[in-house]
Formats: structure tokens, sequence, C-alpha cells
């Protein structure tokens, strides 16, 4: 029997604490053939991580709920859809516990730790990852309009020296630069907050890019969709220079790019594709170099 591995038993408990009692002790009897009795949670989690023989045997069994994967993952910060099915949690489950091993904080302005620090060994692509599914639920959560508890957004997350730009096209065009972590921060919230915007990023592999630059810094780039009460307003494409505070151990904003090109604006071509990055990898190695 191959059973667990060590990060899936350890996710596995986390998950299987969202179930209820009497459900918990039915999959542990389930899964020890009822040869094994439990009377606590404590022990159910044990028998449970002990004899079943793979982690996906075990999130599909019935009563394991597709809602508990869900709060799992949410959790965990791992980006899925409210409507995904249960087969769809599963495998993001699966692929989350197969990552490079991470350390989290329990906090809504969480920033993600390598246990290896070394810049060699930086898996680049999962940070980027872990990166959008922090920050844009982050700052939607802003946007009353979602009735979602807001997070922790704040100049905090921003080095002192920050920059963003921002430009848009709609039925007008500008550009922006705002200097500072205070001002950078009002003004990303300013989009969700005041104006009621919701980014809606594209991670998959043309709408999420990520490198590193010969300087320690890694730039994170995504492509997405900009919505407001359901209706698409247009596609955005926004770049990251991200840096790894030697202190705290935690990674911070240094640039924002943020370029907004309104739905009405959009050629023929760009409104019938997904958003992706058109930078390319060496142009993205550059960008903040």
């Amino acid at each position: 029997m191959a059973g667990l591995s060590a990060r899936e038993k350890e996710g596995c408990r986390r998950l299987l604490a969202q179930l209820d009692i009497e459900d918990l002790f039915s999959v542990a009897e389930t899964v020890t053939s009822r040869l094994i009795h439990v009377f606590s949670r404590e022990e159910a989690f044990d028998a449970i991580v002990t004899y079943s023989k793979s982690a996906e045997e075990l999130l599909k069994r019935r009563k394991v709920h597709r809602s508990a994967i869900f709060k799992y993952l949410a959790e965990e910060n791992v980006p899925v859809l409210p409507t995904s099915e249960k087969s769809v949690l599963i495998q993001c489950a699966l692929d989350h516990w197969r990552g490079p091993s991470v350390t989290r904080t329990t906090s809504p302005g969480q920033k993600i730790e390598k246990e290896n620090p070394e810049p060699e060994s930086l898996n680049c692509q999962l940070l980027g990852e872990q990166f959008c599914s922090w920050f844009y639920p982050l700052l939607n959560s802003q946007n009353s309009s979602l009735g979602q508890e807001k997070g922790d957004w704040g100049p905090q997350h921003f080095w002192e020296n920050a920059v963003l730009k921002l430009a848009y096209r709609a039925a007008e065009q500008a550009v922006e630069e705002h200097i500072g972590s205070q001002m950078a921060s009002l003004r990303l919230l300013a989009l969700t907050r005041d104006e009621r915007l919701i980014f809606n990023p594209n991670v998959n592999s043309q709408g999420l890019k990520c490198v590193p630059s010969p300087h320690g810094l890694v730039v994170v780039a995504v492509a997405g969709t900009i919505l407001r009460d359901n209706v698409c307003l247009g596609i955005f494409e926004e770049i990251f220079g991200l840096v790894r505070c030697p202190v705290s151990k935690t990674w911070k904003i240094k640039n924002v790019n943020l370029k907004i090109v309104g739905q009405n604006t959009l050629t023929y071509e760009e409104s019938q594709r997904l958003p992706a990055i058109t930078l390319q990898g060496k142009e993205l190695e550059l960008y903040y170099s």
C-alpha cells in the first residue's frame, strides 16, 4: 500500500477538520474496514491518514464533501471557483500537496516564504501563482458590492519606495505614476473600493508568466479581465516586481505596472481570445533592471 506522503497527511488532517464528527467517524470506519474503532477526532485523523491507500482515494469518498474540500482550499489560498465540481477541487488539492513545500501565515495579508531561500532554488511560477491567489482576492475584497469580509489591505505589503504606473485606455486615455507605498496602495484601493472594479486574473500558461531578474527581484506578469456588477469592462495586464524582505523573509511589492484597456477599444482579435501576457520571458527579465 503506497499510503500518503507526509505533506498529504498534514493537508488531509486540516481538510478533514472541516467534517462534522459523524461524517469523520464514518470515513474512519470505511477506511479501516471497521476493524479499528475511534473515539475522538484525533484518533479518527490518525486512522484515516494511516490506512488510506492514497490521498485521491480518500478525497473521493462520499463523506468527504465537496464543500469541505473547497473550504480547505480557500483557507490555503488556492484559487478555485466556488462552482467547481468535486473532481476539479480534488485535483487542485492533490496539485497543492505535490508542489514545493512552503510556509504560510494565517493573516489575510499573507506572504509566501520558501523553506529553501536560495535564489537558484526559487520556483518562480509557484511564487507567482501563490502571489496571485493572495493579491487579487485581497484587493477585490475591498469592493463592497461583493459583500465579502475586507482583508488587510495597506502599504505594509509594499516597499517604502514602491512605484505604481497606471495606464488606461477607454473613453479617455491617461497615464499615472504614484510613488511610495502609501500612494501606490491607495490608488489600487480606489480601483476596487471607489470604482467598484473586480480583477479576474487568467492564471493559465498564457495569462501568468514569472521570471527572476539578475538582481534578486522576481517579475510576475498577469493578464485578466476587469468587471463591474457582472459586466465585463475590458482587460488588464499587470506586471509586479517582487523583492524578498531579508528581515521578515516575506515578499513585498516593489513595482507595479498596470495597463487597462476598455472593452470598446479592443480589436476584434483581442475580444475573441483570453487575456494573455504580451511580453516574452527575456523581456520580462529586463523589465525592472
